[in-house]
Protein backbone atom coordinates (compact mmCIF):
# COMPACT_ATOMS: atom_id res chain seq x y z
CA UNK A 1 0.00 0.00 0.00
CA UNK A 2 1.29 2.91 -0.98
CA UNK A 3 2.15 6.02 1.41
CA UNK A 4 -0.48 9.06 1.35
CA UNK A 5 0.92 12.65 0.89
CA UNK A 6 0.78 14.77 3.31
CA UNK A 7 1.66 18.86 3.33
CA UNK A 8 3.04 20.72 6.16
CA UNK A 9 3.01 24.06 5.97
CA UNK A 10 4.47 26.65 9.00
CA UNK A 11 7.06 29.12 9.74
CA UNK A 12 10.48 28.98 10.54
CA UNK A 13 11.73 32.19 9.33
CA UNK A 14 9.40 34.12 10.77
CA UNK A 15 7.97 32.27 13.52
CA UNK A 16 6.90 34.50 16.28
CA UNK A 17 6.55 31.58 19.01
CA UNK A 18 5.86 28.09 16.88
CA UNK A 19 8.79 26.99 14.54
CA UNK A 20 7.69 24.24 12.22
CA UNK A 21 10.93 22.13 12.54
CA UNK A 22 10.21 20.84 16.03
CA UNK A 23 6.52 20.06 14.86
CA UNK A 24 7.91 18.49 11.48
CA UNK A 25 9.94 15.96 13.65
CA UNK A 26 7.17 14.82 16.01
CA UNK A 27 4.59 14.96 13.06
CA UNK A 28 6.98 12.69 10.82
CA UNK A 29 7.64 10.32 14.04
CA UNK A 30 3.86 10.04 14.43
CA UNK A 31 2.44 9.24 11.53
CA UNK A 32 5.51 6.79 10.42
CA UNK A 33 5.38 4.64 7.38
CA UNK A 34 1.31 5.27 6.65
CA UNK A 35 2.26 8.91 5.38
CA UNK A 36 4.59 10.92 2.99
CA UNK A 37 5.40 14.32 4.64
CA UNK A 38 6.68 17.16 3.07
CA UNK A 39 7.31 20.49 4.69
CA UNK A 40 7.21 24.06 3.58
CA UNK A 41 7.20 27.46 4.57
CA UNK A 42 6.07 28.10 1.25
CA UNK A 43 2.20 29.52 1.72
CA UNK A 44 2.02 29.81 -2.63
CA UNK A 45 1.54 25.74 -2.26
CA UNK A 46 -1.96 27.35 -0.74
CA UNK A 47 -3.07 28.55 -3.83
CA UNK A 48 -1.91 25.50 -6.13
CA UNK A 49 -3.09 22.48 -3.74
CA UNK A 50 -4.40 19.27 -5.54
CA UNK A 51 -6.25 17.24 -3.48
CA UNK A 52 -5.50 13.73 -5.81
CA UNK A 53 -1.88 15.04 -4.86
CA UNK A 54 -1.90 15.67 -1.30
CA UNK A 55 -5.08 14.00 0.30
CA UNK A 56 -4.04 15.78 3.45
CA UNK A 57 -2.66 19.17 4.26
CA UNK A 58 -1.66 20.21 7.74
CA UNK A 59 -1.41 23.58 9.18
CA UNK A 60 1.26 24.63 12.36
CA UNK A 61 1.05 27.97 10.16
CA UNK A 62 2.28 30.92 12.47
CA UNK A 63 0.90 34.07 10.52
CA UNK A 64 -0.44 36.07 13.78
CA UNK A 65 0.35 39.47 11.66
CA UNK A 66 0.35 38.02 8.36
CA UNK A 67 -1.86 37.88 5.88
CA UNK A 68 -2.51 35.77 3.44
CA UNK A 69 -3.44 36.56 -0.27
CA UNK A 70 -6.39 36.09 -1.97
CA UNK A 71 -5.47 33.49 -4.06
CA UNK A 72 -3.76 31.40 -1.23
CA UNK A 73 -6.79 32.05 0.25
CA UNK A 74 -8.80 30.86 -2.39
CA UNK A 75 -6.90 27.91 -3.42
CA UNK A 76 -7.16 26.08 0.10
CA UNK A 77 -10.87 27.14 0.25
CA UNK A 78 -11.04 25.06 -3.06
CA UNK A 79 -8.57 22.55 -1.75
CA UNK A 80 -10.82 21.46 1.19
CA UNK A 81 -14.74 22.35 -0.89
CA UNK A 82 -13.56 20.06 -3.58
CA UNK A 83 -12.32 17.07 -1.18
CA UNK A 84 -9.09 17.72 0.26
CA UNK A 85 -8.59 17.60 4.05
CA UNK A 86 -7.39 20.15 6.59
CA UNK A 87 -5.99 19.42 9.90
CA UNK A 88 -5.52 22.64 12.11
CA UNK A 89 -2.86 22.21 15.21
CA UNK A 90 -2.17 24.72 17.58
CA UNK A 91 -1.27 28.05 16.16
CA UNK A 92 -2.61 26.60 12.72
CA UNK A 93 -5.58 28.52 13.56
CA UNK A 94 -3.96 31.79 13.38
CA UNK A 95 -5.30 31.73 9.31
CA UNK A 96 -8.37 33.39 10.91
CA UNK A 97 -6.59 36.45 9.82
CA UNK A 98 -8.58 35.44 6.72
CA UNK A 99 -12.59 35.77 7.73
CA UNK A 100 -13.11 32.89 4.98
CA UNK A 101 -11.17 30.54 6.27
CA UNK A 102 -11.74 31.65 10.31
CA UNK A 103 -15.44 30.28 8.75
CA UNK A 104 -13.81 26.59 7.45
CA UNK A 105 -11.87 26.73 10.43
CA UNK A 106 -15.06 27.29 12.51
CA UNK A 107 -13.83 28.82 15.37
CA UNK A 108 -11.65 32.14 16.19
CA UNK A 109 -8.55 32.44 18.72
CA UNK A 110 -9.37 35.16 21.20
CA UNK A 111 -6.52 34.45 23.47
CA UNK A 112 -4.78 32.13 26.11
CA UNK A 113 -4.03 32.27 29.94
CA UNK A 114 -0.43 31.51 30.76
CA UNK A 115 1.19 27.99 29.82
CA UNK A 116 0.38 25.91 32.52
CA UNK A 117 -0.83 21.91 33.38
CA UNK A 118 -4.13 21.27 31.94
CA UNK A 119 -6.34 18.30 31.93
CA UNK A 120 -7.94 17.00 28.97
CA UNK A 121 -11.58 14.86 28.82
CA UNK A 122 -12.77 12.68 25.76
CA UNK A 123 -16.22 14.87 25.02
CA UNK A 124 -18.04 12.31 22.64
CA UNK A 125 -18.97 8.75 23.73
CA UNK A 126 -18.40 7.18 20.62
CA UNK A 127 -16.06 8.59 17.35
CA UNK A 128 -13.37 7.01 15.30
CA UNK A 129 -11.10 9.75 16.17
CA UNK A 130 -11.30 8.55 19.97
CA UNK A 131 -10.77 5.22 18.85
CA UNK A 132 -7.54 4.13 21.59
CA UNK A 133 -7.54 7.82 23.00
CA UNK A 134 -7.53 7.99 26.86
CA UNK A 135 -7.80 11.62 29.07
CA UNK A 136 -4.71 13.04 29.47
CA UNK A 137 -2.63 15.43 31.08
CA UNK A 138 -0.28 17.84 29.13
CA UNK A 139 1.52 21.26 30.15
CA UNK A 140 -0.41 23.52 27.45
CA UNK A 141 -1.08 26.80 26.38
CA UNK A 142 -5.31 26.78 26.93
CA UNK A 143 -6.46 28.43 23.82
CA UNK A 144 -9.73 29.85 23.97
CA UNK A 145 -11.66 29.99 21.25
CA UNK A 146 -15.06 31.91 19.69
CA UNK A 147 -17.42 29.57 17.64
CA UNK A 148 -18.22 30.24 14.36
CA UNK A 149 -22.56 30.11 14.80
CA UNK A 150 -22.99 28.54 11.12
CA UNK A 151 -20.80 25.61 11.05
CA UNK A 152 -22.21 22.09 12.16
CA UNK A 153 -19.57 21.03 14.57
CA UNK A 154 -18.39 17.83 16.88
CA UNK A 155 -16.17 18.51 19.68
CA UNK A 156 -14.50 14.95 20.35
CA UNK A 157 -12.11 16.69 22.96
CA UNK A 158 -11.80 19.18 25.98
CA UNK A 159 -9.80 20.57 28.06
CA UNK A 160 -10.29 22.09 32.11
CA UNK A 161 -9.82 25.16 32.97
CA UNK A 162 -10.32 26.75 36.61
CA UNK A 163 -13.45 24.25 37.28
CA UNK A 164 -14.89 24.85 33.58
CA UNK A 165 -14.49 22.72 30.78
CA UNK A 166 -13.30 24.09 27.42
CA UNK A 167 -13.39 22.78 23.62
CA UNK A 168 -10.05 20.74 22.66
CA UNK A 169 -10.62 19.26 20.01
CA UNK A 170 -13.76 19.89 17.33
CA UNK A 171 -14.16 18.55 13.23
CA UNK A 172 -16.87 19.33 10.62
CA UNK A 173 -17.51 18.85 7.06
CA UNK A 174 -16.71 21.50 4.88
CA UNK A 175 -18.12 21.45 1.25
CA UNK A 176 -17.02 17.67 -0.48
CA UNK A 177 -13.90 18.01 2.44
CA UNK A 178 -13.50 17.52 6.13
CA UNK A 179 -11.85 19.71 8.71
CA UNK A 180 -9.78 18.50 11.95
CA UNK A 181 -8.91 20.97 14.76
CA UNK A 182 -6.39 20.24 17.63
CA UNK A 183 -5.75 22.43 20.07
CA UNK A 184 -2.29 20.94 21.80
CA UNK A 185 0.60 21.85 19.67
CA UNK A 186 2.90 24.54 21.16
CA UNK A 187 6.18 22.94 21.16
CA UNK A 188 7.67 19.42 20.66
CA UNK A 189 6.74 18.38 24.52
CA UNK A 190 3.46 19.00 23.59
CA UNK A 191 3.24 15.45 21.04
CA UNK A 192 4.76 13.77 23.96
CA UNK A 193 1.73 12.03 25.42
CA UNK A 194 0.88 8.53 23.65
CA UNK A 195 -2.93 9.56 23.78
CA UNK A 196 -2.09 12.91 22.25
CA UNK A 197 0.15 10.88 19.30
CA UNK A 198 -2.59 8.70 18.70
CA UNK A 199 -5.15 11.43 18.58
CA UNK A 200 -3.09 12.75 15.76
CA UNK A 201 -2.74 9.55 14.03
CA UNK A 202 -6.47 8.96 14.54
CA UNK A 203 -6.83 11.81 12.23
CA UNK A 204 -5.04 12.05 10.15
CA UNK A 205 -6.13 8.57 8.87
CA UNK A 206 -9.72 9.64 9.65
CA UNK A 207 -9.17 12.90 7.36
CA UNK A 208 -7.70 10.76 4.69
CA UNK A 209 -9.68 8.14 4.80
CA UNK A 210 -12.51 9.60 2.80
CA UNK A 211 -11.01 10.75 -0.77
Amino acid sequence: MSEIKVMLIGDNTDAPWHPLEPARQQLAAILGDEFALTATEDYQVFSELDHNQFPLCISYTDCWKRDLTPHQTAGLLRYVAGGGSLLVIHNGISLQRSYELLQMIGAKFTGHPPYQPLAYYRSAAEHPLLEGVENFNLDEEPYLFEFDPFTKKTVFMEFEFEGRRYPAAWEHAYGLGKVVYLQPGHHAPSFQPEAYRRLVLNSARWLSSHV
